[in-house]
């Protein structure tokens, strides 16, 4: 191989490349078939995910987004009640809520897993005073768990209903089980990017109540088993057939692919110590393995745009998840947070830093951009 460099901030090619043979087939049979919509695919595909994850029922969806929107609907989530969440996430978390009648509310995130902190969980159902929080979204960021034991037993307490984001964490596992299969209901983003993804947008709920399990299938389908016949309002929330049928392909692979994911992780570890001055590993909570479907970093002393800067200038892929936390964006201006409310997430949201890693990275473009990063350390 020649000299490295670019790297790439995913190369899906070099993941799909070996079953480029299985997935053009699926596409011919499904075209020749005439059937996309539902179908033998999607069921298969359903029990597929329900047997991976351990959990008695998982529903094919349209979208990460379309699943939390779903199972908040589903547990009776109506307007006017409050759910608890993390500033410090993709906006989909928040836009579920609203788009549920419901109002976000925010606890603050643990410095060490940027996930929502049980503590501060404690202190804003103490603050609820009216009991308007009827549940909580704990999201597993990065592809880290939260810690699920102290919010169970939050929830638990207050009565509340548990709907784990694991948009991010399709695979990791807790020290209580599997993400998805700890609350009552779990919502997975299968977009293409993530480390189960699509060919286009695609989610699934995942839940052991065969009750919650029948009416998140109920929802998808504008209400209805039988045709023309509507119980209640539902929308239009099916997963494709094709995405199914290309998942179905994917899915024995992710196992493979994820400890892929964890050696490429460890060996960044290993090579960033000497920097570990001005950059910040990812930190491994005790609890929960950790799948990478990011591998975030954190940037000193207001280096970050600069590291960011300057890795695009060598040609290095890198994102910022995520620059602005949810509770200062411009859509829930109305429900007037302010700067300072939640600082934890807004110094991570100042600091952190993505860094390619996907299947098949080589060791020379890590070694590249660490060497990168330690250029730009060096004259900072």
């Amino acid at each position: 191989m020649g000299v490295i460099n670019h790297v790439p901030p995913l190369d899906l090619k070099r993941q799909y490349e070996p079953l480029s043979k299985q997935i053009l087939e699926t596409f011919e049979r499904i075209f020749n078939s005439g059937g996309f919509i539902l179908g033998p695919d999607v069921t298969s595909l359903e029990k597929e995910l329900a047997q991976f994850l351990g959990v008695s029922h998982t529903i094919g969806v349209t979208s990460g987004t379309d699943a939390l929107w779903l199972a908040l609907k589903a547990v009776g989530i109506k307007p006017g009640d409050h759910v608890l969440t993390s500033p410090f996430t993709f906006f989909a978390t928040v836009s579920a809520i609203c788009n549920a009648g419901a109002i976000p509310v925010f606890a603050d995130i643990d410095p060490d897993t940027f996930n929502i902190c049980p503590e501060k969980i404690k202190q804003a159902l103490k603050q609820d005073t009216n009991k308007k929080i009827k549940a909580i979204i704990p999201v597993h960021l990065y592809g880290q768990a939260a810690e699920m034991n102290a919010i169970l037993s939050l929830a638990e307490q207050h009565n509340l209903f548990v709907i784990e984001d694991a948009c991010q964490a399709i695979g990791t596992r807790h020290d209580k089980g599997v993400v998805g299969s700890l609350g009552h209901l779990g919502a997975f983003s299968m977009f293409p990017t993530k480390n189960l993804g699509a060919f286009g947008d695609a989610g699934f709920v995942s839940v052991n109540n065969s009750s919650l399990a029948e009416k998140v299938t109920l929802l998808r389908t504008h209400g209805s088993t039988v045709r023309y016949h509507h119980e209640i309002v539902g929308s239009n929330c099916r997963i494709d057939t094709i995405q199914a049928a290309l998942l179905r392909v994917l899915l024995p692979q992710l196992n493979s692919w994820i400890q892929l994911r964890q050696e490429a992780a460890s060996y960044y570890d290993e090579r960033l110590k000497e920097l570990s001055s001005k950059i910040e590993s990812p930190k491994r909570a005790p609890y929960s393995t950790h799948t990478f479907h990011q591998y975030t970093i954190r940037v000193h002393n207001g280096g970050r745009d600069s590291l960011s800067k300057f890795l695009t200038e060598s040609k290095i892929g890198n994102s910022i998840y995520y620059p602005i936390p949810c509770h200062l964006q411009k859509a829930l201006s109305h429900l007037n947070f302010k700067t300072g409310d939640f600082p934890i997430a807004e110094k991570a949201a100042s600091e952190v830093l993505s860094i390619p890693i996907f299947p098949g990275i080589l060791r020379q473009e890590q070694d590249y951009i660490v060497d990168t990063i330690a250029r730009w350390t060096r004259s900072h």
